[in-house]
């Protein structure tokens, strides 16, 4: 299971990438294994904003239907339209290609309140006894 040391992490299994005063959103490895094929996502609209732990978004998968929340609250600069078509991108590179949302954070201390790599890696652990 890939959790790139550069990203932090929700007890949903969202990943946020920090680039600046934008976070990068999308589902962790492990989400995606645990989902299996992805066959829909559902995104919201640019423009629209989220608080943290806010449901943005859905992935649907041939064993389940998930919703995707926000790690950090913000507003959506821009989602990953790829992924309507291609909604199995997310199984292939959940951490690049896969990314699902971009948000303008109103609050980056926010950030503090997510896992590291180290942390999510004992959480799922955990979570799977």
């Amino acid at each position: 299971m890939n959790i790139p040391a550069e990203l932090r992490y929700s007890k949903e299994h969202e990943w946020v990438r920090v680039e600046g005063n934008v976070a990068v959103v999308g589902i962790t490895d492990f989400a995606q294994e645990e989902l299996g094929d992805i066959v829909n996502v559902e995104l919201p609209d640019e423009d629209d904003t989220f608080a943290m732990e806010e449901a943005f978004g859905a992935v649907e998968s041939v064993k389940a239907s998930s919703e995707v929340f926000c790690p950090v609250g913000g507003k959506v600069l821009e989602i990953n339209e790829p992924l309507f078509d291609t909604p199995e991108i997310l199984n292939e590179d959940p951490y690049d290609e896969g990314w699902m949302i971009k948000l303008e954070m109103t609050d980056s201390s926010e950030l503090d309140q997510l896992m590291d790599a180290a942390a999510y890696q004992k959480y799922i652990e955990e979570e799977s006894k």
